[in-house]
């Protein structure tokens, strides 16, 4: 006995030679492939899980042991209120720290700047071998801190007679320079303002190379048109206003890079207690012999503060975050 099946009107038959589509939910195609809600999740899921895991709640956790004693455990044993933060801004170590670097991060800041804008600008105007000079200068970004380090204390500012640094100035009839041993006068300066520009021009000047290509070319033949003659001229009017963003962008980045220095004075300057960064005297404080994580806790918050502070203040100077309209 065969059975029949009828279609209504509403399950069409399905034309010849063609395969029948899925059907399709609420929501679009059943399963995984038509939840888009649900693959979002599956993939952005475990980042944000490791975000939330690994800095969030650190950051969290560190605000609030700033606010407990705690020594040697990162349990809090006894609340303090603001004696943590007090204590860290009457330290002459930290406050010294803060001050110092604040000068650092004046001077390494611009001159970090105006030496990518110059290599940006100097490949944006070659005609061959550009794909080789970016990679040439962009190559040092590859190296870590430590390893620059390393090279800069062990063969270029070793002290010795035969190092380079002692050698080129011995051609001027220089002595011998310890350039860490001594920091009177500061020549360790030299030594960390060298390791970082080498270190970090050769990635901003891929930004400003970046920014330089997306110039629109009618500018500079209107400026040309107008009797703008190339060189200074077109470079103020034409070429600067138009890096405004990326430079601002620049300056932020920068700006907060130099207040998280760490790596190279940690190694170039070992257990020295001149020219530290505010990240080595909170590494020393909170991991040192005292291990007091209650004030290593309080002075972050008040460097985080610091910095935020600043790049705000900076980025409101340039207009970051403006449209030209309202410049």
């Amino acid at each position: 006995m065969s059975t029949t099946t009828t279609r209504g009107p509403a399950d069409p038959a399905p034309a010849a030679g063609r395969t029948p589509r899925p059907r399709r939910g609420p929501h679009g195609l059943r399963g995984l492939r038509g939840s888009n809600t649900l693959n979002f999740w599956l993939f952005t899921g475990p980042f944000l899980i490791g975000l939330a895991v690994f800095v969030y709640v650190p950051i969290g956790w560190s605000v609030w042991l700033s606010f407990f004693e705690a020594r040697f455990t990162v349990t809090p044993s006894k609340f303090v209120g603001l004696d943590n933060y007090r204590q860290m801004l009457t330290d002459p170590g930290f406050t010294g720290s803060l001050g110092t670097f604040t000068v650092f991060a004046a001077f390494i800041v611009p001159t970090t700047w105006a030496l990518s804008l110059g290599l940006a600008l100097l490949v944006h105007r070659l005609r061959f071998l550009r794909a080789f000079f970016r990679s040439v200068f962009f190559l040092p970004t590859a190296c870590s801190y430590v390893a620059a380090s390393l090279v800069w204390k062990m063969s270029i500012f070793n002290g010795v007679r035969f190092g380079l640094a002692n050698t080129v100035v011995g051609w001027f009839g220089v002595d011998n320079i310890a350039w860490l041993a001594d920091p009177d006068p500061p020549w360790y300066w030299l030594v960390i303002v060298t390791a970082r520009l080498w270190l970090q021009s050769g990635f901003y000047m891929i930004l400003f190379l970046a920014a330089l290509q997306n110039i629109p070319g009618e500018l500079y033949e209107a400026a040309a048109i107008d009797g703008a003659r190339p060189g200074w001229q077109t470079f103020r009017y034409i070429t600067l206003p138009q890096l405004r963003a990326t430079s601002t962008a620049v300056i932020l980045l920068l700006l907060i890079a130099a207040y998280q220095a760490f790596d190279e004075f940690y190694n170039l300057l070992s257990k020295t207690t001149w020219g530290r960064p505010p990240l080595v005297e909170l590494y020393y404080r909170a991991l040192g012999e005292s291990q007091d994580y209650g004030t290593g806790s309080a002075g972050a918050v008040i460097l985080t503060l610091l910095i935020c502070v600043v790049t705000l203040a900076q980025g409101r100077f340039m207009g970051f975050g403006r449209s030209e309209d309202t410049r």
